[in-house]
């Protein structure tokens, strides 16, 4: 359908057998890791509202960012033994996958922790980067305040951390249990963070982000975005990441603004497009060693 929260019983488990032999051009893997992201919602849609993102089929193999081993190669390009990574690994333990669809990795550059690829050093991660670097217009030495909502998931956690390394002088983050605000401010380095299930978001923008707020990190939209919005300041940037509070929804992407809010946005100059990573893939292997080094160094915790 096109409305509706994904419940267990939309989904089964099978056991079958695959192929003995592999293709020319092929290679047999081992699923390692797979990524449950929040834009799978839209995947359970029959029509994802997304040009660059499929549906995912009734009754076929679901499928997202993966890494695997190579236990099989008849592909020149890897070997028995390789770790390599796809935006469409099939989640089944054991696979036969077309080699022109998968990247080598280099362990040693995430110090051997390999789940990183399908964050801080993936595509996770390249959301946070290349949002900031594209969309968010960050200066250092301009005294910048940023605001980080979905603070604590995958994108949000490295984002506040990745505007400070890129200049930002305070960041805040929003999320929604003590906890979460509780590692944001002591393990993610953020200056504070605002738990909004229990406090006044408004106020507590007010208090914390004296000088207004200058780049938002969007990763929900909704009541929480147009709350933010209220408080940015003249030719602020927002950068729209996703809009979790609205992909069980029938609604266009990105999702309208109010009246209200729009009409701040359009008085305040306030940049609010659409930001897609893949748009900019030819960025992406920089990025990645960028981000890479960073985890090394220690600047960047996952």
């Amino acid at each position: 359908g096109k409305n509706g929260v994904p419940v267990a019983e939309n989904f089964r488990l099978e056991q079958s057998t695959i192929p003995d032999t592999v293709q020319e051009g092929q290679v047999r893997v081992r699923t390692l890791y797979l990524s449950v992201d929040p834009y799978m919602r839209c995947r359970m849609n029959e029509d994802t509202g997304l040009d660059y993102l499929l549906p995912w089929q009734l009754s076929e193999v679901a499928d997202g960012g993966g890494i695997g081993v190579v236990e099989e190669s008849k592909n020149n390009n890897f070997a028995k033994g390789d770790y390599v990574t796809s935006f469409n690994w099939p989640w089944q333990t054991v696979a036969i996958l077309d080699g022109s669809l998968l990247q080598k990795l280099v362990p040693q550059l995430v110090n051997g922790c390999l789940s990183y690829f399908l964050g801080a050093a993936g595509i996770t991660g390249l959301t946070a980067l290349l949002g900031i670097r594209e969309k968010g217009h960050v200066t250092v030495g301009a005294n910048q305040t940023m605001v980080v909502s979905g603070a604590a998931g995958a994108c949000g956690s490295l984002a506040g951390q990745i505007g400070r390394l890129e200049g930002c002088s305070r960041v805040v983050g929003i999320a929604g249990t003590d906890e979460k605000c509780s590692i944001l401010v002591s393990e993610m380095g953020f200056d504070a963070a605002i738990n909004y299930k229990k406090e006044n978001v408004a106020e507590q923008l007010r208090k914390l982000c004296p000088g207004g707020v200058d780049v938002y990190f969007d990763n929900v939209g909704g009541d929480i975005s147009d709350t933010v919005i209220s408080q940015m300041n003249q030719n602020s940037h927002i950068i729209l990441c996703g809009q979790i509070s609205q992909y069980n929804k029938d609604v266009p992407y990105p999702p309208p603004l109010p009246p209200d809010t729009e009409k701040i946005q359009k008085e305040r100059n306030i940049t609010r497009e659409r930001f897609l990573v893949l748009n900019y893939m030819d960025k992406q292997e920089a990025s990645v060693l960028q981000l890479c080094q960073w985890i090394q160094e220690g600047k960047l915790k996952v």
